[in-house]
């Protein structure tokens, strides 16, 4: 595939931990979109969500790794890690802007931030830079992007589960099986990782 016919998708967030719908996302936007590379990008700190501390960097790559292994259209970029402090997408999105400067950014967002979009950083310049690829939250309605930003949303296999929800559930004592991948929880159950 020649660099301008690329389409590059980019999976941004906490992925504290990552679960199976985001193995699920992943797998929907490369069918749909026919992304020739997804890249996870783990945020240092959400600006949104400043109250929330995430596990450790370190922890939740570990987590991620074990959770793409053996996925070969999966990349993990640790850029916001690297840089700390709030991660704030218009700066991951011009890297990606140089580094493939002939393809198409698809920036996937779940749909429940669609609406803080005008407050997100230059968001005149993000809009410009990507194509917004929509996740739907199972039963909410379909929430339409603001002007300027365009994009579509994803139609594939919804699932109704979140980190917050895992990270409870583990707290609780209950069980996380089918909500993350099994090589997932077994090191979360070795290092006692949410308790």
């Amino acid at each position: 595939m020649t660099n301008s016919a690329q389409r590059v998708g980019l999976f941004g967030g906490s992925f504290d931990p990552v679960h199976c719908g985001h193995l699920l996302v992943a797998q929907a936007a490369c069918e749909e979109l026919a992304l020739s590379r997804l890249f996870f990008i783990p945020a240092a700190q959400s600006p949104f969500k400043p109250q929330e501390v995430p596990a450790p960097a370190e922890q939740r790559l570990r987590l991620l790794r074990l959770g793409l292994a053996g996925q070969t259209l999966y990349e993990i970029d640790e850029q916001e890690l690297e840089r700390g402090g709030l991660s704030f997408t218009i700066d991951t999105v011009r890297d990606y802007g140089r580094r493939f400067p002939q393809a198409q950014l698809c920036y996937l967002i779940g749909a429940d931030h669609v609406a803080t979009l005008p407050a997100w950083r230059e968001a005149e310049e993000l809009a410009r830079l990507v194509e917004l690829v929509v996740i739907p939250r199972p039963g909410q309605p379909s929430t339409p992007l603001p002007p300027p930003f365009r994009g579509r949303e994803l139609t594939g296999f919804p699932l109704g589960v979140s980190s917050s929800q895992i990270r409870s559930r583990i707290k609780r004592g209950l069980s996380i099986q089918g909500l993350v991948p099994d090589a997932v929880a077994e090191a979360m159950r070795n290092s006692k990782l949410y308790l």
